[in-house]
């Protein structure tokens, strides 16, 4: 039998705790519950201020300030440093290493920000992820993102906005339940814009589709 495993995984980008209270919280439960938390360089920072302890920082220690790096080092908290030149992102590393250790679910932080070519390599990373089975998620102050290729069951508020961006040039089969604006067996196409801004009608909503890749954005703005 599979034992789920949570995984936390903090990087560098926008984090924005101390902006409203209900995300600090969240933030906190997230880590508070994890099986496994990640800092991905930077994040370390990130990590600091939350007053949890990584179990783990990866990446090329590039970016990291000085005095974190001596703060995690002097609580112990294990260090795998890569090159600086290496072909793959501290996120994508961090990734991996969540997937060697067993992860199930993964959710990544602080992985949004002001870098657009990180924050959608990064969101481009949940792709692999949904093809071998693994939950995964970016959560942000306002946003929620995953990628579908099944169907996914989402939680939110009456009101709450929904977007659909197909990542495949079709996405065959979509259904849609408890939005407002519902879909039966419907094809969406990339580069089209009707799967943008629908919202919840109820509590609940479901996603469904046969074929393709989907993006799924719950944003609370």
């Amino acid at each position: 039998m599979n034992t789920a495993m949570n995984c936390i995984i903090i990087a560098g980008g926008r984090l924005d705790t101390a902006r409203t209270r209900s995300w600090s919280r969240q933030i906190q439960t997230l880590l508070k519950t994890a099986d496994l938390i990640i800092a991905a360089d930077s994040g370390a920072g990130h990590m600091k201020k939350t007053g949890y302890l990584p179990h783990v920082i990866v990446g090329d220690l590039d970016s990291i300030a000085p005095d974190t790096l001596a703060f995690f080092r002097k609580n112990r908290v294990p260090i795998q440093s890569h090159p600086s030149r290496k072909s793959k992102t501290d996120m994508a590393l961090c990734v991996d290493y969540a997937r060697a250790q067993g992860a199930t679910h993964i959710t990544m932080l602080a992985a949004t920000g002001t870098r657009l070519d990180h924050t959608l390599a990064n969101i481009l990373l949940l792709m692999p992820l949904a093809d071998a089975g693994i939950s995964a998620r970016i959560m942000d102050e306002k946003n929620e993102i995953c990628v579908v290729k099944n169907r996914v069951d989402l939680t939110g508020t009456p009101g709450d906005l929904v977007s659909l961006i197909p990542l495949t040039p079709t996405v065959q089969g979509v259904t849609l339940k408890g939005l407002s604006y519902p879909l039966e067996n419907q094809t969406l196409v990339m580069g089209n814009t009707l799967g943008i801004s629908n919202f919840f009608s109820a509590s609940c909503a479901q996603i469904f589709i046969r074929s393709g890749t989907l993006l799924v954005v719950r944003s609370m703005d």
